[in-house]
This record gives C-alpha cells, sequence and structure tokens, in this order.
C-alpha cells in the first residue's frame, strides 16, 4: 500500500486561536460594562456610544461571532485534517477565511456603537456587512469541501457530519433573515414586516444558537473529547441518531419564541411540539460526549481539559433541558421577557461554548508549541473561577426572573395589580443585577489569566507551523457485507451535504409559505395607517438606539397585561412595521399601547432625566437627541422604499414628505413650549416623540389609567 507524506496546517489554526481569546476578552468585557449600566445607568456618562442599547447588540455579536465564530475556525481547521488525513485544500482561502472574519468583526465594532443597526436580534449588522459575511462563509464551504473530497480516509466522522449540517443551514437562515432593502450604505429594512418579519427573525434566532453555537460545537465536542480522554466515542449509532434527528427537529422550533404573540396559533403550536421533541436527540447527544468518558474519572479529576470539557456537556445537558421546558406555554407564560431567558442563554454562553472553548485550546496549545502547558495551577485557578461566575451569573438571573413574573402578574383581593407601577419590579431585583455583574466579572478574570497562560506557553514553547504526516492513499469505494447502511452515506460528502440541505428546509417551508401566502393568517385592520414621514423617522432614531432591547412592542392576551399595558396585540397592527420591534426583553415597560398616555413634556423630560419622571429609574438619560437634527435628506428614499416593500404611500408623497415631517414637527414644538420645554423642530427628539404617541393608537381600545 502506498504510503503518501504530507503537512498538516497549524498556522491558520493558530491565528484563529489568537483571535477568538482576544475578541472573546474584548466581548465579555463589553458585556460586563452592559451589565453594570443596568445597576448604576451613569456608567454610560451620558455618552451616546457606550449606551446600554448600543453596546447590548455589540456584546452579543462579540461572543457569538468574534469568540464563539473564530473558536468554530479553530477546531474545524485543526480537526478537519486529521480526520481527512490530508492539509486543508488551500492556505490561500484560509488566509481570506481569518482576515475576512476579523475585518468583518471590525466593522461591527465600527457600526453598532454609532447606532447603525437593522434591530434584528443577532442579525444587526446593516447590508454591506451581511454581503462580506456570505461571501467568507462561501469562502470557508469551499476549502472545507475541497479538503473533504482530497481526503485519504474514505469515511467521514461524526464530527464533519456536524460541519457539514452547520455550513449548510448557517448559510441559509443567513440569506433567508438578511433579505432586505437598502436606503443608503447604512441603512436598509426588512423585506418581512410585522409577523412575517418575527417568524423569520426568530426563525433565523433560534436556529442561529441551533447552527452556530450548537451543531459546530458538537462537532468540536466528537473529536476533542475522544481525544483529550484518548477514548473512543462511546456510541458510533447514537451519533447516527444524534445527527440526523437534532438537525431535523431543530428548525422547526424558533416559534417558541413567539408564544402568546400575534403569531398564528397553528405556527405557535409548531413551535412548541419540536421544541419539545428536541430533547430527546439534545440529551442523546450529551449522553454520548459524557458516556465516552467512561472509565476515565480518574483522569477527569487530573485533567484541566476534562474539566473543562465535562462541565461544558453538563451545561449542554442543562441548557437543552431547560429550552424544551421553556417551550411549553405554561411556562413561557412565566418566563417570556423576563431575566430567566438570559440565565438560560448564559448557561448555555459561558458553559457549553465558553468551557469547551476553553478546553480546546488548553488542549490545543502544548500540541502546536510542542510545549507542558505553562501553569496547570492557573489553569485549574481558571477553571475553579469560571464555574463560579457562572454561578453567580447564572442564578442571580433565574431569582430576577421568577420575582418579575410574579410580580407582574399579582392582583390584589379587590383585583388590581399589586404592582401597577412597573419600575417596582425594577427597583425590586436591582440587586441581582449587581450579583449577575460579580458573576461576569469572575468569568472574565478566567478568561484572562487563560490568555496569559496559553501566551506564556506560546512564548517559551517551538510553534510547528507545519506538522509532517503521513497516510495511505485513499482506497477504492467498496460496499462491504454487512456494513451499516449510514456507511453509504458517509463516503459520499456531496450527497450528504444535500441530505442535510433538504432535511433542513422542511420545517423551514412549512412554517413560512403558509405565514406569507395565506392572507387568513394575518388578518388587515383598516384603521392602520402607514406611519407619516416625522413617525417613520421617530421609529428609525428608536431603532438607532436600541430601545427594543430593553422594550417589549408585544401585549400578550393575560389578564395582567391587559390591566397594565392596554388591548392585546393583533396582528394586522404590525403590517407596516419593516422591521418588527416585538423585543425580547422587558427591562422596561411595554410600550405598544403607550401612544396617548403621557403628554409630550413627559417624553421630553423622559428622555433627558428618566429620574425625574420615574425616581429610581435604571434607564440612561439621551441628551444628544436634543442636539442631533433628523437626517431629512433620507426621508424621500425612505418614503420610496417603503412603498416598494408594499406600504400604500400615495405616488409622488416623497416630495412633500419633508413638509409634512416639519408640520407636525412644529405642532408638537409649539405644545411643549406651551409647557416650558424649548427645543427646535429639527431635533432627533421630536421625531421620536411622534412615533412614540403614536404607539398603539390605531385602534379603538377601552380607555385606562396609565399604569407605567
Amino acid at each position: 500500500m502506498q504510503i503518501e507524506r504530507f503537512s498538516y496546517n497549524n498556522t491558520i489554526v493558530r491565528n484563529f486561536a489568537y483571535a477568538s481569546m482576544i475578541w472573546g476578552a474584548i466581548g465579555m468585557l463589553v458585556g460586563l460594562i452592559a451589565a453594570l449600566q443596568l445597576a448604576w445607568p451613569t456608567l454610560n456618562f451620558g455618552l451616546e456610544y457606550i449606551s446600554f442599547g448600543r453596546i447590548r447588540p455589540l456584546h452579543t455579536n462579540a461572543v457569538i461571532f468574534a469568540f464563539v465564530g473564530n473558536g468554530i475556525f479553530t477546531g474545524v481547521y485543526y480537526s478537519l485534517q486529521r480526520l481527512c488525513k490530508t492539509r486543508i485544500y488551500s492556505d490561500l482561502l484560509s488566509n481570506i477565511n481569518f482576515w475576512g472574519w476579523q475585518l468583518i468583526i471590525i466593522s461591527a465594532v465600527l457600526t453598532l456603537p454609532f447606532g447603525i443597526t437593522t434591530s434584528k436580534e443577532y442579525a444587526e449588522l446593516e447590508w454591506p456587512i451581511d454581503i462580506a459575511i456570505t461571501i467568507i462563509w462561501v469562502v470557508f464551504g469551499w476549502n472545507m469541501f475541497a479538503t473533504i473530497l482530497n481526503r485519504r480516509e474514505k469515511h467521514l466522522y461524526v464530527a464533519i457530519w456536524f460541519y457539514i449540517g452547520t455550513f449548510v443551514t448557517v448559510a441559509v437562515l443567513h440569506l433567508v433573515n438578511s433579505f432586505e432593502l437598502p436606503i443608503s450604505f447604512f441603512k436598509s429594512y426588512s423585506w418581512y414586516a410585522g409577523v412575517q418579519d418575527a417568524l423569520v427573525q426568530w426563525w433565523y434566532g433560534h436556529n442561529a444558537v441551533a447552527f452556530f453555537l450548537t451543531t459546530p460545537y458538537l462537532g468540536l465536542m466528537y473529536y476533542f473529547i475522544p481525544k483529550a480522554a484518548n477514548r473512543p466515542v462511546y456510541s458510533y449509532r447514537l451519533s447516527v441518531i444524534h445527527f440526523w434527528a437534532l438537525i431535523f427537529l431543530y428548525i422547526w422550533a424558533g416559534p417558541h419564541h413567539l408564544l402568546y404573540s400575534a403569531l398564528p396559533d397553528w405556527a405557535q403550536s409548531l413551535g412548541v411540539v419540536f421544541s419539545v421533541m428536541l430533547i430527546a436527540p439534545s440529551w442523546g447527544g450529551m449522553l454520548n460526549g459524557l458516556l465516552t468518558l467512561r472509565g476515565a474519572w480518574d483522569k477527569v479529576r487530573e485533567d484541566v481539559v476534562l474539566k473543562f470539557m465535562v462541565v461544558a456537556i453538563t451545561a449542554y445537558g442543562m441548557a437543552t433541558f431547560e429550552g424544551p421546558m421553556l417551550s411549553l406555554k405554561n411556562v413561557n407564560a412565566i418566563s417570556h421577557f423576563t431575566d430567566w431567558t438570559v440565565a438560560h442563554v448564559h448557561v448555555g454562553g459561558l458553559g457549553w461554548n465558553g468551557f469547551l472553548t476553553f478546553g480546546m485550546l488548553y488542549w490545543l496549545f502544548p500540541k502546536m508549541f510542542r510545549v507542558e502547558l505553562f501553569s496547570k495551577k492557573l489553569a485549574n485557578f481558571h477553571f475553579w473561577i469560571g464555574t463560579l461566575g457562572i454561578i453567580f451569573y447564572a442564578l442571580p438571573m433565574y431569582w430576577a426572573g421568577f420575582t418579575q413574573s410574579l410580580m407582574w402578574k399579582e392582583f390584589t383581593k379587590e383585583g388590581l395589580l399589586a404592582y401597577p407601577n412597573f419600575l417596582e419590579t425594577v427597583t425590586q431585583i436591582r440587586t441581582m443585577y449587581m450579583l449577575r455583574a460579580l458573576g461576569g466579572a469572575l468569568y472574565i478574570i478566567g478568561t484572562v489569566v487563560m490568555i496569559y497562560n496559553l501566551f506564556k506557553t506560546a512564548a517559551v514553547g517551538n510553534f510547528l507551523a507545519n506538522e509532517e504526516a503521513s497516510a495511505p492513499a485513499m482506497p477504492k469505494d467498496e460496499k462491504h457485507a454487512n456494513e451499516h447502511w449510514h456507511r453509504v452515506i458517509e463516503r459520499r460528502p456531496i450527497q450528504m451535504m444535500i441530505f442535510s440541505l433538504i432535511v433542513i428546509l422542511i420545517g423551514g417551508l412549512v412554517e413560512m409559505i403558509p405565514t406569507f401566502l395565506v392572507k387568513s393568517n394575518i388578518p388587515t385592520i383598516e384603521s392602520v395607517k402607514p406611519y407619516t414621514s416625522l413617525e417613520l423617522q421617530g421609529r428609525d432614531v428608536y431603532i438607532k438606539e436600541g430601545c427594543n432591547n430593553c422594550h417589549s412592542q408585544m401585549i400578550r392576551p393575560f389578564r395582567s397585561e391587559t390591566e397594565r399595558y392596554g388591548e392585546y396585540s393583533k396582528a394586522g397592527e404590525f403590517v407596516y412595521d419593516h422591521p418588527h420591534l416585538w423585543g425580547s426583553k422587558r427591562t422596561g415597560p411595554d410600550v405598544h399601547r403607550v401612544g396617548g398616555k403621557y403628554p409630550d413634556s413627559w417624553h421630553y423630560n423622559h428622555m433627558l432625566d428618566p429620574q425625574t419622571m420615574s425616581p429610581g429609574s435604571i434607564m440612561p438619560s439621551y441628551p444628544w437627541l436634543f442636539e442631533k437634527d433628523i437626517d431629512t435628506s433620507t426621508t424621500a428614499s425612505k418614503i420610496a422604499a417603503m412603498r416598494t416593500l408594499g406600504v400604500p404611500y400615495p405616488e409622488g408623497y416623497e416630495s412633500k414628505a419633508n413638509a409634512d415631517l416639519m408640520k407636525q414637527a412644529n405642532t408638537i414644538v409649539a405644545g411643549l413650549k406651551e409647557s416650558g420645554n424649548e427645543v427646535k423642530s429639527e431635533r432627533e427628539i421630536v421625531a421620536l416623540i411622534a412615533y412614540m404617541q403614536r404607539l398603539g393608537t390605531d385602534i379603538k381600545v377601552k380607555s385606562q389609567e396609565t399604569n407605567q
């Protein structure tokens, strides 16, 4: 048998590992600043670029796409070469992948703090960056598949199945959710509106967690745990069931983020059913990982790499049990919009993604630099302080979530809301926000210790850029007697990619086609009219400041919510909303029916200094809105774009849109002047007030006292 000699490219692995560590520390630090601002809102120091609404999406994008994304590329580029017994297909494509991804991350840093955002959760980056992401993802896929096709190992190991499923599904998710109409280089509107936009967004949002934070990391788990433990995977058959069941079921589960919303009931029910079913393949994968360590528990006690990986798999099991539970309607009625969801997400993020990345890096650096880890004591310190950080983060958030829900829903014996003022629920959990920040700080300390430890390891080691290897040439494709049926698919990567694509498309198409094509799913309401030009500009100010990070615009049909906020939200009210702004977290009250509840002067003073109107509020002030002018140069193009998207503005309205804008603005300014508040008509605060006063006023609702 002919033995072929070649080398593995470790340089690209090292580069992605460095990027993951550095961006991880930065992303976590931004998250800590955001957490501290919830406890002490003055910590934005009156600066717009570090206000909570601006940096919260920066934190999520940095941690998901910079820390975890670079971690994925680190593990894939290392393991794929060795599983295929070949060098990565192209060093040039590898470098384009690396530098392109870093430029995308830098572009997020240069846009999100400046309010350049689509507002769509986990997909806030604007259209030019979306195009760049598409190009770099294709480069990654090209390099990966070319490597697989050049392999010397006939059968594809389970980790590669998950890499293929990840590539295909993330591509589909990104393309569908990013379908938008550009207004300018820094502004676009989602092609979808209201209910349809919400469905597409959470089909993407949930499956970004599934296919960016889960499936590639399961591939890494299947490679690095057997390597670290020096044991084979527990069950091949279980891994087959785990893969196909997981990618089929996951794609259906997105609607569980929209329970009790204006989404059609049948779509909500589908989301619940498939979310509950997800626990089976998820726990099958978790058990496959843990049982791989059977007989190696003595080694786990001594090996810090395995410690990190065991906690990571355990966190994965906890998160994938809790996820299906949270999708049950009776549980979701308690958890949704509360900090319980924040705790749930961070158990997965800090425990599963963070600890598996740390374990992988601790295993990789001694291998690539051919030296012992600089300090095992520091690594163990990182493990324990990181574990404490997760506990101090998650437990206060669980406590806060239960407290919020109980207070929101409690009634007195007389049938009145026990806590009619939403602010009472905020001040009650402020201590929990402080403890959450402490947990985050502990976790970051551990991360910084790891970075120091690994850089010191690299400094004293001797990096092996091109690792020499040898393997027999690729054998002929022959079917053997009594061969497991799945072995045939494993020999055909293109077919596996096609089958994966078909499997993940089924759920998405079943949910989306009726929602988009069956008109009865979104009944129209005759009284709902398009936004005025000033209100449209005000809505974009609302989006720019990230107000939807703290405020929902979706009143659910619960008595506690209709008593507090007003009539529950109807699907037909959102038909002109590109994008939807339903929100996923209530740090502040729902604002869907806020229009007309307060005078313009209240909104004016509330944005200038929230504590004057709501003593004890943790909302930051927005002084820059009183100094910046509305960009009226974009009004005509925004109106034209909305008409293209189906909003019924009259032909030629663009030419007089700014005149209407100033007319409405002058009316608001005149009213503010009567109440003793001086402001110029062209200021952004005026547009924001116009938008806030419009919210929820298109349909008639019963009058009630303000409870916010």
